[in-house]
């Protein structure tokens, strides 16, 4: 009997650049970057009726544009509606902040549009962006130019392409920073976002780039972390092919290290990899994860520097560990004597209105430099020993708390089926009151324990990767479906890097959430070693103990 032929997986490189799905198809047809022309010609003055549906579901993203989720349309309707159904007649605006820097100018502009064309919305996103929502078509070419003329995009913030790049949060200020990243961050961004050889990938691409472990560099398709060669000095660590979502993987060393001169062509030479050898057929295996997993470390490396870099990277022995990923929150000394304060809005939702009082906040007490964190916090820079009391006390009055309780801290929460069209539960206000319940009930949690509430199973808000993280499904309850949580525990990143424990049908309520993570805490700190974290407890209790 003979075997018929493997089917092809899309891969440029090999020559199958027949589209295999709707998704490449509809690239091939049309670079999705041309969409901004006719979203400023026809749609804007024809409004949401004249959009082709090719462009609104698929094109849009480019330019960071997502119809929002139809209200009223509940969890279980998700996987069964059609697109149509789901689709609201207003979006979501992903506005693109690399290394999440803002200045004062900026961020007046991001609350304005937010109060006068997203009825006040915002959230701070893990991904250091701003979201905007109920933006409306016909007022999207005027946002953009208002954006613009501050130096901000929306330019290739979604979609199949190289979306914002993290990066510290405190870079060019850290006391204990030996690399500023931001003049790498803009190089990768002038060099290569916008750039038609790159917006045509198999999938998304997510890069991080910083000397403190300060964003979540093994869940990042390209990671740059700070590390100094025995011999050529201070420069990178190289990771690649991190992605969670339903088929989870954290990022692999290469072994290399990267000068930051070599920064920018070594991110294009990781990039074409993925762009020509990755999975086009299937769409839930064309991340770079599949390609890096599929061929291992070594053929990996051999193929970027040789078909693409065209010189060989320097070995590096694997630097240290870090302990945890820093958030920054609190107050701390920056390198030029000055302060910076990291402030908690409850898992990032924020508003025009708040981010007009930040504004007025990071004038009055800054320089007007604030920054945005991977884990949707607000940092304030540039303030004076002598105001620092004060700045925190004005923080405060607006919601963004620099001494907020553990819970708060370190809570996340994905956008949700408030406007999220693939989304099964609520999140931003089941988080908000779960927060108030915990710190309430659980006053005296003293060590981090990670809460990441995800509406769906794509882990947006890094399920796989916190202590405590929360899956949104329907889950059966006294015979009905209900809002609930798949419940993963122990997972988390750096030292405690892995996935942690799934255990087998362990689901709870949306309604019972509070009573089950109060249960939990409670047994961890009554049964605790001396020093042990929450993942490393995980591990070693009985599973009656979980439940």
């Amino acid at each position: 009997m003979t075997r018929g032929r493997a089917k092809g997986q899309g891969q440029w490189a090999l020559g199958h650049r027949e589209p295999l799905n709707k998704n490449e198809q509809s690239k091939k047809d049309d670079n999705p970057l041309n969409v901004r022309s006719r979203i400023e010609n026809i749609y804007a003055a024809g409004g949401f009726d004249s959009i082709d549906p090719a462009d609104l579901r698929g094109r849009f993203r480019w330019w960071g544009l997502y119809t929002q989720r139809k209200a009223g349309i509940d969890g279980g309707k998700t996987a069964v509606l059609e697109p149509e159904e789901l689709d609201d007649r207003f979006f979501m605006l992903r506005v693109r902040m690399d290394g999440g820097q803002l200045n004062l100018a900026q961020l007046r502009v991001i609350a304005e549009l937010s109060k006068r064309y997203g009825r006040d919305s915002a959230d701070i996103t893990d991904r250091q962006n701003i979201q905007l929502h109920w933006i409306e078509i016909e007022d999207v070419p005027e946002i953009w130019r208002a954006l613009e003329g501050v130096g901000l995009s929306t330019q290739e913030a979604c979609g199949d392409c190289p979306r914002v790049v993290l990066g510290s949060p405190v870079a060019g200020i850290a006391a204990d920073e030996r690399i500023d990243v931001t003049p790498l961050i803009d190089e990768i961004t002038a060099r290569y976002i916008g750039d038609r050889s790159f917006s045509n990938l198999p999938r998304k691409f997510k890069t991080g780039l910083s000397w403190l472990p300060d964003q979540p560099y093994e869940t990042n398709d390209i990671s740059f972390l700070g590390a100094t060669h025995p011999e050529h000095g201070d420069g990178f660590d190289l990771w690649v092919g991190g992605g969670l979502s339903t088929n989870p993987m954290l990022a692999k060393r290469l072994g290399a290290w990267v000068a930051p001169h070599q920064v920018a062509d070594v991110w294009e030479a990781v990039t074409s990899v993925f762009r020509d050898y990755g999975y086009r057929r299937l769409r839930h295996r064309a991340r770079l994860k599949f390609l890096v997993n599929d061929w291992g470390v070594e053929k990996f490396r051999e193929v970027m520097e040789t078909e693409y870099l065209g010189y060989h990277l320097a070995d590096i022995a694997a630097p240290p560990v870090p302990e945890r990923i820093i958030d920054h929150i609190g107050v701390h000394r920056q390198r030029d004597g000055r302060y910076y304060i990291g402030a908690a809005p409850v898992v990032g939702r924020v508003s025009g209105t708040v981010l007009s009082q930040l504004a007025d906040v990071a004038e009055r007490f800054g320089s007007g430099r604030v920054r945005t964190t991977p884990t949707q916090k607000l940092l304030l820079l540039d303030v004076d020993s002598a105001d620092v009391d004060d700045a925190v006390a004005a923080l405060a009055d607006i919601g963004l708390s620099a001494r907020p309780s553990a819970w708060r801290r370190n809570t996340m929460a994905c956008t949700g089926i408030e406007f999220c069209k693939l989304a099964i539960v609520d999140t931003k206000d089941r988080s908000a009151a779960l927060i108030a319940e915990l710190e309430r009930r659980v006053p005296e949690l003293d060590v981090p324990i990670s809460v990441h509430v995800n509406g769906c199973p794509n882990a947006c808000a890094r399920t796989q990767t916190a202590d405590i993280g929360l899956k949104g499904q329907l889950v059966t309850h006294e015979g009905r479906q209900v809002p609930g949580f798949q419940v993963h525990l122990g997972g988390g990143l750096a030292l405690h890097s892995g996935f942690g424990r799934k255990l087998r049908g362990l689901k709870v309520t949306s309604d019972g959430l509070g009573d089950y993570i109060v249960n939990l805490a409670r047994r961890y700190l009554a049964d605790r070693h001396d020093g042990e974290a929450f993942a490393d407890w995980v591990q070693r209790a009985a599973e009656e103990d979980l439940r």
